[in-house]
């Protein structure tokens, strides 16, 4: 289902305001019976010209509050005012009294394109000259007429307030969601940076060293470069799939993207981390198991623990993590967590053991 764009007026818009448009009708009808002399064509023309430029500017308002526009340039709102103010002119010069109902509308849109402090003088204003226009004129009260221009005034600032509102709302929405992009990207920059930069230097050495191996043109040398060679390109596959489960959304745990996050979370939870540089020792099959570890103890530690100090230690064939807290606060077989990771060690061929420090608790998986 597609969406409106944001710039485009809806149709149920300005039908709605041009229903208000009726209350010209009287204006329309009085030029009409005096269609034979030049103030009734006048009249005529100039209604429909002030009903015109009306909505087109209540469609450029409704434009701008789309574009999240609250306060439109002046420049651009004064013709259109000076406008209605003209054709009202004309229309009571050329209508009489049924003229005035351009006043009303003149107010309505001071209100809607004016700050209210340039506003409410111009609707005053209009107020007062209603009033004492048809006393000069012998027109009768015109304490309606007044009325109607106070009261569509205080209705339309009470719509234009719900829409500033609205505006910043909307804005502050767009911040918010501009700030998380913002933010996720720079996550995602660390920790693509934590997954491969000692990675990638590791791999850098490695190839330098293989290549001097190789120019020794020694048997010693030779086997030592296919280690070398071997190790390379194991550390390059763990690589490449750490970038694609971390381009895939973190979908996948990967080992460097746990330590990240776990550098980022005791941060956050004013625990001091002590976290190793890499994970380029952990073989290739032990990496998924030893990221579950990371992410269930760190977890623990910073629910439970009230530790200051939280550290992560790997090897080859275990990762521990340990802390300096309260100890492990229920029975030592943990929660469903913790059954988890058991799981996962017993598929993997390891086994978890935790302990009890002084102070603190491990948690390790080891092979």
């Amino acid at each position: 289902m597609s969406e409106t764009p944001p710039n485009r007026v809806g149709r149920a818009g300005p039908l709605f305001a041009g229903i208000w448009l009726f209350f010209l009708v009287d204006p329309l009808l009085e030029g009409w019976t005096h269609r034979d002399e030049a103030r009734g064509v006048v009249g005529i023309v100039a209604t429909v010209a002030f009903a015109t430029a009306y909505m087109t500017l209540w469609i450029r308002m409704r434009q701008d509050r789309a574009r999240l526009v609250a306060d439109p340039p002046l420049s651009f709102t004064a013709p259109y005012l000076g406008a209605l103010v003209v054709l009202g002119g004309v229309m009571v010069a050329c209508l009489g009294e049924k003229g005035m109902a351009s006043v009303v509308y003149v107010a309505v849109a001071a209100v809607m394109v004016f700050p209210l402090r340039l506003a409410m003088p111009v609707v005053a204003a209009l107020v007062a000259g209603s009033l004492g226009l048809s006393a000069v004129e012998d027109w009768g009260s015109q304490v309606g007429l007044a009325f109607g221009i106070m009261a569509a005034s205080v209705a339309i600032f009470g719509m234009r307030t719900v829409m500033r509102r609205n505006i910043e709302l909307l804005r502050a929405e767009q911040e918010n969601a501009s700030l998380a992009v913002e933010n996720e990207r720079t996550r995602f920059a660390r920790d693509l940076h934590d997954i491969l930069g000692h990675s990638l230097t590791v791999i850098t050495v490695k190839a330098e060293l293989a290549q001097r191996l190789l120019d020794q043109d020694t048997p010693a040398g030779t086997e030592r470069a296919r280690a070398e060679l071997a190790d390379l390109e194991r550390l390059s596959r763990d690589a490449l799939a750490d970038v694609r489960r971390a381009v895939e959304g973190y979908r996948d745990l990967t080992l460097p993207g746990e330590l990240a996050r776990a550098r980022t979370a005791l941060a956050a939870a004013e625990i001091d981390a002590r976290l190793p540089n890499s994970a380029d020792e952990v073989p290739t099959e032990l990496r998924e198991l030893f990221a579950w570890t990371v992410r269930e103890g760190v977890t623990n530690v910073i629910r439970h623990s009230r530790a200051r100090t939280c550290e992560v230690r790997l090897t080859p064939t275990a990762a521990e993590v340990r802390d300096d807290g309260q100890g492990c606060p229920g029975p030592a077989t943990g929660g469903s967590g913790l059954a988890g990771l058991r799981e996962r060690a017993t598929a993997a061929g390891a086994t978890v053991v935790t302990r009890q420090l002084s102070p603190g608790f491990s948690l390790q998986v080891v092979r």
